[in-house]
């Protein structure tokens, strides 16, 4: 019998705290599934997913990110069509100027009320649990 099990990643809410109204960073991806998604990625065996979520933020982004907590766990078996993926989220803050790097075509900087179309993913989800969570302290629900 051949076992499956779903692969790990991370995803960073990255708050900058340089800027007014604390807007958040978003990619455009440059390979399928296209659109606009947090940064984030697969964890390398070995790694934790602290390290994994550090070392993506700086790899798509240019930003060198401080974790101020782990947000929630996202792990519908459709939420990658590529393949079942749990992602461990993160919200983190950084200063400076994102730059689009590795599988980012583009990178932007949105504040909660304005978020591009089309997100990724299952992230139009996560933004809203945040935004929820950022506006009114209430954590999702698993």
């Amino acid at each position: 019998m051949t076992y499956r099990n779903p692969t790990p990643t991370v995803d960073i809410i990255i708050e900058l705290l340089d800027s007014p109204h604390r807007p958040i960073v978003l990619i455009e991806r440059k390979n399928p599934p296209y659109g606009w998604a947090i940064p984030g990625g697969f964890v390398d065996y070995g790694e934790s997913v602290e390290t994994a979520a550090i070392r993506e933020a700086l790899e798509e982004v240019n930003l060198e990110v401080e974790l101020i907590e782990q947000f929630q766990v996202y792990s519908d078996p459709d939420r990658d069509p590529r393949q079942h993926t749990i992602s461990v989220v993160f919200i983190a803050v950084a200063q400076g100027r994102p730059i689009a790097a590795d599988d980012a075509k583009n990178v932007g900087v949105f504040h909660v009320w304005e978020f591009p179309e089309p997100l990724c993913f299952d992230h139009a989800r996560i933004l809203a649990d945040y935004r929820r969570y950022r506006d009114y302290g209430i954590r999702p629900r698993p």
